[in-house]
Parts: C-alpha cells; structure tokens; sequence
C-alpha cells in the first residue's frame, strides 16, 4: 500500500510584535514527520492548543511551513503554481469542527453542496442530480435541499458539511475534530457514517480530535502531539510508552465498569510556546521526570514494538516486554 500523504520536518512559527513592541516567536508546530497510506486513518490527538489544527491547515497549504515539506500523491506541494495548488486542492478537503458556522447561513443545502464546484471553477452535471446524490450518500433526505442551516439539526448539519467535502471526489479528507460539538448518540452516527464512507469511496482520512478513546476506535494509527512536537506515534492497539499518551488514554470514558481505569492527574504549568523549555517540555507534568528531561529534548525513537515514543524514560508495556524477551532469545 502506497503512501498518500507523507510530511516531512514540519514546522510553523508565527512572530509577533515588532516596531514598538518586542518581537516575539510562537512555535506551533515543531518538526513533524509521519507518512499516511492510501484507505488508511491517522487520528492526531492531545490536548487543546498542542497544534492539531495548525498541523491540518499546513497539510492542505492553508497556510505554508516555516520549514519542512508536505508530499501529496508524490508531488511537493511547495513546487506548484498558485493555479496548480488550486486544482490539487480538489482532491484534498476538509471537514470543519463547528457544523453551526460551517455552511453560510444565507446559503441553501443545494447552495451550500454546489459551492465546492464554483470556487474551484467546475460545472456541475446536473446540479440537482448531484446535489441529491451527495444527501443520499450522508444518509439525508433530498427534501433537505432547499432547507436553510437554521433549519437543520447540528448532525443534519454536519452530514452536509462531509457531503460538501466529497462534492469534489477527493482522495484525502481532513476531518479536524468533526463530532466535538455533537451530543454523543449523534457522534457515534457521524464515525459510522464516516467509516461506510471511507470503504465505499476508497478514502484515505486524517482524523483531529482530543478524545485518545475515539481515536483508537476508530483510527488505524495514532499521532499523540504535545506542544506543537510530535511525542508518540504507535497502531491503535498498541499500549501508551509516552507518560502524556498514557494519561490521556486513562482519562477517556470506558462504558464498561469493569475495564475503568484509575484516572491519572496531571499537575503542573504546560510551557509557553513563546518559550519552549531545552529538554522535554512535559517534565514539568511527567511522574518519571529527571534531571535529563530537563536538560535535553528526547528524540523521537523506534521501541522494541515498533512504535516511535519522544521520552527518554518511556513505559514498558506487556507488548513491549514480550518483543524483548523474543529478540533476546
């Protein structure tokens, strides 16, 4: 299986101040690296403010890198024309968080699932075919088509927003937090929907969300982000070695009593991205924290199990322990 969607030592600053005050460099996003295979799910989690969706709006060039490089389909996206960006951007879409101010509330349905074609200067076939088409593929009514957004439920909403992103036949849809302002019944029908979809259409997805339980559920990777800096990457299955990826995972909601775990308290300040910290910056909050966290920033390394941990002190799981043991006999 090919690789879709690979990015290389990623970075965003944005400067602040200048002239009459001082000037001052915010780090976003700090080297990122990771590839994403065709048909598969890369889910990026952590906390608010970690830069996942900064991360998303440099992978479809909404904004540009400070350094790195973003390769779509094998083409630098850096080395294309202004007119070229543009009709690449067909295949990639996005599929916003808040399905309330998504969609132009002076836009019908129909209006809002035809925009796609006249930004990018595409005449539709058949409008109201088309257009009746993509409500049947999200599970709506076509009656819909002439409603307005204030008309809609926020899942109604939301289902036109994911049939606007597919208007276009895209291979890559960046879904940045699409079910967090959803009640949870509506969130488990918008996952379903969104995995009949990617079996149906072929779909490669990269998945934002904060919730490591969702993630895991419904993604085939896992990408845990701290501070703009990438601390885990590991399959969906595999057991946390990051202390942060540990901890998000133990304060996610488990139905099933019997299987809860003890939730694991952070304390202490998250650093500035104004003034990133020499060592690791989640020593002030890490129960494994030394004197070498503090001093030197830990690489991102590959573990016994093959997942790639940023710690210099990372947990050793029952899988983990297990290739161990294997590779020493």
């Amino acid at each position: 299986m090919s690789d879709l969607l690979t990015v290389s030592g990623l970075s965003r600053r944005f400067v602040d101040g200048g002239l009459l005050r001082k000037r001052k460099v915010f780090h976003a996003v700090s080297d990122v690296s990771f590839n994403l295979k065709r048909g598969q799910i890369l889910g990026v989690v952590g906390e608010s403010g970690c830069g996942k969706s900064t991360l998303a709006r440099l992978v479809l060039r909404l904004i540009s890198p400070s350094d790195g490089q973003v390769t779509f389909d094998g083409v630098d996206m850096a080395s294309l024309s202004r007119a070229d960006l543009r009709s690449l951007r067909q295949r990639m879409q996005l599929v916003f968080q808040d399905p309330y101010s998504a969609i132009d509330p002076r836009y019908s349905v129909r209006d809002a699932l035809l925009e796609p074609f006249r930004v990018q200067g595409v005449k539709a076939k058949a409008p109201d075919e088309t257009v009746a088409s993509l409500l049947d593929m999200v599970g709506l009514n076509t009656s819909l088509a002439q409603s307005y957004p204030h008309q809609l439920s926020g899942g109604q909403k939301q289902r036109v927003g994911i049939a606007r992103a597919l208007a276009l036949n895209p291979s890559l849809v960046v879904l940045d937090e699409p079910t967090a302002s959803l009640d949870v019944s509506v969130q488990a029908q918008i996952v379903s929907l969104l995995e009949r979809l990617r079996q149906d259409l072929g779909l490669t997805y990269l998945f934002i969300s904060h919730d490591l339980g969702l993630v895991r559920y419904f993604c085939d990777q896992v990408l845990v982000m701290y501070l703009g800096r990438v601390v885990e990457m590991m399959p969906s299955d595999a057991e946390p070695a990051h202390p942060y990826t540990r901890a998000l995972l133990d304060s996610t909601f488990e139905p099933d009593p019997r299987q809860r775990r003890a939730i694991t308290r952070l304390s202490g300040e998250v650093p500035s991205g104004y003034d990133l910290p020499a060592g690791c910056a989640f020593a002030n909050r890490c129960p494994r924290v030394s004197d070498l966290c503090r001093r030197t920033l830990p690489p991102l390394s590959v573990q016994a199990n093959g997942q790639q941990v940023a710690c210099h002190h990372p947990l050793v799981s029952a899988t983990a322990e297990t290739a161990e043991r294997r590779s020493v006999a």
